[in-house]
C-alpha cells in the first residue's frame, strides 16, 4: 500500500507511525514531513510540497500512484483539498470544505449543535463590538469570548472578568488581531469541568471513537500560566466510562452527523469532539475536523481496533462504510510530555540545537516543529518541537516513562510541564 500523508508535525509523524505499526510494509510519502518522519524506518519519503499547496499535492499523489492521502492539517481541508482529489477520482481521507465548516466556523458549528440538540454552551455570535459587550454582561463573568474562524488554536479567551472580556471583544472585532478569523465572535457561557477529547473515525453515518484523551492547554504545571496548543496528554481516561461514551454517541456523535447529512454536509473522516464533563453530562466546548495534536501522540499508540486502523482508514478514504461491528479498546496508557521551544508561546525561538539521545528505552519521540540544519543536526522550527510518548500498563508508569525521556532531551532554553495526567493520578490515588 502506498499513501501520501499532507503534513510535517507531531500528529502527522504520529499518523506515519500507526501506519507502519499495522502495515510494516507500507510505503509514504509525506508532504513536507520532518525529519522524524524522513528518519523512520521502512519506505517513508518526505517530499517538500507545502500543506497549503493543493495543486502540487495532487500532482505528488498522481505522480506516485498513491492508494490513497491522509491529510492532517486543518488549512487544506478548510481550502477544499477533498473536492479536488475527489473531482479528480483520487481517495481522501477528510472532510470536504463544506463540512469542514464544523471546524473553521464556531458560528456554523454552534448553529448545527442547536439545530440538533446536542448539548453545548449557551452562545450569542456577534459582529459589533458593543453588542458583544452586552452580551457578556448578560452571562457574566467569568465568560469566554471566541473568533469564530480558524486562529490557530489562539482564538478562545476565558475571561475571569468583564474588563477582560471587553479588551478580548476589542481585540477581535476592533484592533483584528485574528484577522479575518475574528470579524465574528461567539460570547458564550462558561462551562465548568474536565474536558475530554473525543477522536472518532467515521463514514459519514455511523462513528468510531478512539481511546479518548485529556489535553494540557497551559503551559506551566498546575494549570498555570497561558494558553497554548497543547503542553501534553494521556489516554486512557478512566472517567470515560462504557456508559459515558454510549452518551456521547447518542447525543452528540451520532446527532451531529445526522444534522450534517441533512445540510448536505455529509463529514468523512475523523471528527474530533473537545467537550466538558459538566456536572449535567457532557457537553461540547468545540468540534474539530481533523486529528488533535498532542492527543494524537498518544491515541493513536493505545487504540487498538478490530480491524486494522489502517483498513478502516482507507475504506473511509475510498467512501465505503464502517465495517459492522468494529471495536476500539485501550491497550495499555500512553503520556506525551510537549518540549516546547523558548519563548512559546508569545515568540517560540527557532534555530535552537536538539541533542536526542539514542537509546530513550520505552518512549517515543515525535517531531512536531523540528528542521535539518545545514550542518546535517535537527534545529527547532516551532513552538511545540516535540512530543516525548511513553508506552506502559499503567497511566502513572507510563508518565515517568515519559518524563525520563524528555529530561535527557536537550536544547537551549526548553520548556515543558511535569505533571501532564495529575487529575488521573489523583483518581488513583484516591481509589488506593
Amino acid at each position: 500500500m502506498k499513501v501520501l500523508l499532507v503534513g510535517g508535525g507531531g500528529r502527522e509523524h504520529a499518523l506515519a507511525w500507526r501506519l507502519t505499526r499495522d502495515d510494516p510494509a507500507i510505503e509514504i510519502i509525506a508532504a513536507p514531513g520532518n525529519p522524524g518522519i524522513a528518519t523512520m524506518a521502512g519506505k517513508t519519503q518526505c517530499a517538500s510540497v507545502s500543506t497549503n499547496d493543493i495543486a502540487g499535492l495532487l500532482a505528488l499523489a498522481k505522480r506516485h500512484g498513491v492508494n490513497f492521502t491522509l491529510v492532517g492539517p486543518e488549512a487544506p481541508l478548510a481550502a477544499g483539498i477533498v473536492d479536488r482529489f475527489r473531482t479528480e477520482g483520487l481517495a481522501i481521507f477528510g472532510p470536504t470544505q463544506a463540512a469542514a465548516g464544523i471546524e473553521t466556523s464556531k458560528a456554523f458549528a454552534k448553529d448545527v449543535m442547536q439545530a440538533a440538540n446536542v448539548p453545548t454552551a449557551r452562545a450569542v455570535i456577534c459582529t459589533d463590538a458593543m453588542k458583544a459587550k452586552a452580551a457578556a454582561r448578560e452571562f457574566g463573568a467569568p465568560v469566554v469570548i471566541k473568533a469564530s474562524g480558524l486562529a490557530a488554536g489562539k482564538g478562545v479567551i476565558v475571561c475571569a472578568t468583564l474588563a477582560e472580556a471587553d479588551r478580548a471583544i476589542d481585540d477581535m472585532l476592533v484592533g483584528g488581531v485574528f484577522g479575518d478569523a475574528g470579524e465574528e465572535v461567539l460570547v458564550e457561557e462558561f462551562m465548568t469541568g474536565e474536558e475530554l477529547s473525543v477522536l472518532a473515525l467515521t463514514d459519514g453515518v455511523t462513528a468510531l471513537p478512539l481511546v479518548p484523551a485529556q489535553d494540557h492547554k497551559r503551559l506551566l504545571d498546575g494549570d498555570a500560566g497561558p494558553n497554548t496548543g497543547g503542553m501534553g496528554a494521556y489516554a486512557p481516561v478512566s472517567i470515560a466510562t462504557a456508559t459515558l461514551m454510549e452518551q456521547v454517541q447518542r447525543e452528540i456523535l451520532r446527532p451531529t452527523l445526522a444534522e450534517l447529512s441533512a445540510r448536505g454536509r455529509p463529514f468523512t473522516g475523523l471528527l474530533y469532539a473537545g467537550l466538558m464533563l459538566t456536572p449535567t453530562g457532557p457537553r461540547v466546548v468545540e468540534f474539530n475536523c481533523r486529528f488533535g495534536d498532542p492527543e494524537s501522540q498518544v491515541v493513536l499508540p493505545v487504540s487498538k481496533t478490530s480491524v486494522p486502523f489502517v483498513q478502516l482508514v482507507a475504506a473511509i478514504a475510498r467512501g465505503e462504510r464502517l465495517p459492522t461491528g468494529v471495536t476500539c479498546t485501550a491497550n495499555g496508557a500512553a503520556v506525551t510530555t510537549v518540549l516546547a521551544a523558548r519563548g512559546y508561546p508569545e515568540q517560540p525561538a527557532k534555530g535552537d540545537v536538539i541533542t536526542i539521545p539514542a537509546d530513550l528505552g520505552e518512549a517515543l519521540v515525535f517531531h512536531a516543529g523540528t528542521a535539518t540544519s545545514p550542518a546535517g543536526g535537527i534545529v527547532s522550527a516551532g513552538g511545540r518541537v516535540l512530543a516525548v510518548t511513553g508506552l506502559a500498563g499503567t497511566i502513572a508508569e507510563a508518565k515517568q516513562r515519559s518524563l525520563d525521556a524528555t529530561k535527557r532531551i536537550e536544547f537551549a532554553g526548553r520548556q515543558y510541564r511535569s505533571d501532564i495526567g495529575w487529575r488521573e493520578l489523583q483518581r488513583h490515588a484516591g481509589a488506593a
